[in-house]
């Protein structure tokens, strides 16, 4: 079956940098859609970022220029760079797979038990 397995989180001061990974397993890795959501504290959920088999990638306003993702096929892994970590990206952080091949969908058909992350000082 999917599992999505997220590694990474943790506290940062304000303007640090962290880097998340998503393992992968029990489907074709490379054929899915991936994209890491985040849920605040008041469970406002918010989609991050996303990116299609083909390496397209769309980002939330709230994240561009700050937040990368990426991802590795052969190791079947999903990463987000996050630089310059603001207190309002204090979330936990949610690998998440979808089979649409082309235009990935607002919700994702799976995801992982997230990983959390605090920018406090």
């Amino acid at each position: 079956q999917v599992q999505l397995v997220e590694s990474g989180g943790g506290s940062v001061l304000p303007g640090g940098s962290l880097r998340l990974s998503c393992s992968a397993s029990g489907f074709t890795f490379r054929a899915y859609c991936m994209g890491w959501f985040r849920q605040f504290a008041g469970s406002q959920r918010e989609k991050v970022a996303t990116i299609n088999p083909y390496d397209g990638r769309i980002y939330a306003d709230s994240v561009k220029d700050r937040f990368v993702i990426s991802k590795d096929n052969d190791q079947n892994t999903l990463y987000l760079d996050m630089k310059n970590l603001r207190p309002e990206d204090t979330a936990t952080y949610y690998c998440a797979a979808d089979p649409a091949t082309m235009t990935c969908p607002p919700d994702f058909k799976f995801r992982g038990q997230g990983t959390q992350v605090t920018v406090s000082s």
